[in-house]
């Protein structure tokens, strides 16, 4: 999976904004203002870094060189993957899509009471 692919996989979610906030070296996409995904453009290896709960973050790292903990983010919930060909397109997909949902189920929901 190149840089592309994960781009338009990525803002096919539902809600996915774009952005470049620190650079123009880094792409980092959002739902409902939150991130959930931020590439690098400027890396040498295609990689992605993603949001993963902790134990799941734990048997990825164990199982996969590729997936180690993220540099700049908080190392128990973040990962960066490195897209080689140890990694197949649909477990870069189900990470996506893991670390949209991580995100989305943290973002506090304002529940509308029906009035009679």
């Amino acid at each position: 999976m190149n840089i592309e692919e994960l781009r338009i996989f990525c803002l096919n979610l539902n809600q996915v904004t774009e952005s470049f906030p620190f650079d123009t070296s880094t792409l980092v996409f959002k739902v409902e203002g939150k991130i959930f995904a931020i590439i690098p453009l400027d890396a040498f290896d295609t990689q992605i870094t993603l949001k993963c709960n902790p134990e799941k973050a734990i048997m990825l790292r164990e199982t996969y060189d590729c997936i180690t903990p993220a540099w700049h983010m908080n190392k128990k919930y973040w990962n960066t993957i490195y897209i080689n060909h140890l990694i197949t397109k649909q477990l870069i997909s189900d990470l996506i899509i893991h670390s949209y949902n991580e995100v989305l189920a943290k973002i506090p929901r304002i529940q509308k009471k029906h009035e009679c």
